[in-house]
């Protein structure tokens, strides 16, 4: 997926925010790693071998800002730190994650098979749905072989 540029101008502009060299640099770490929901942490560790003059508080701030805007969207998976991913705008719905609890790795899944089930309690409750979360919490498969090697 592709970040637009211009739009992501345009939303600084209307908050009149910069987009500085080193906001530039951790939007493109997440350019880099469409694949992964990366923590500040994570963030800075990537950023600092392109930047060593970025601080983990600049990282942070930037997470933040990136947030506001709807830039990246911000999740929290019970692990105790928030992760970051690129707001996609294509989809009507986010995809759901799959959470490890043995190594704490986030895999996406893609189906939404809760559409119908939306539906159904929009009619009941007379309240419209926009959009939903799920959190599937388990074993990934590297971690299950190690469990069935342990036992």
């Amino acid at each position: 997926m592709a970040i637009d540029m211009v739009d992501i101008r345009q939303k600084f502009q209307e908050k009149q925010y910069k987009l500085t060299p080193q906001r530039r640099i951790i939007l493109e770490a997440f350019v880099d790693h469409q694949d992964e929901h990366l923590s500040a942490e994570d963030v800075h560790t990537i950023v600092r071998q392109h930047s060593s003059e970025i601080g983990l508080a600049t990282v942070y701030r930037t997470l933040e800002l990136f947030s506001e805007l709807d830039v990246l969207q911000k999740m929290d998976f019970g692990d105790g730190r928030s992760r970051y991913e690129i707001n996609e705008k294509t989809t009507p719905h986010h995809h759901h994650h799959l959470i490890c609890l043995a190594c704490n790795k986030v895999k996406e899944f893609e189906d939404d098979l809760l559409e119908t089930l939306e539906t159904v309690i929009s009619r009941k409750s007379n309240f419209t749905i926009v959009d939903h979360q799920v959190k599937f919490y388990g074993y990934c498969e590297e971690c299950q072989k190690k469990r069935e090697i342990s036992e």
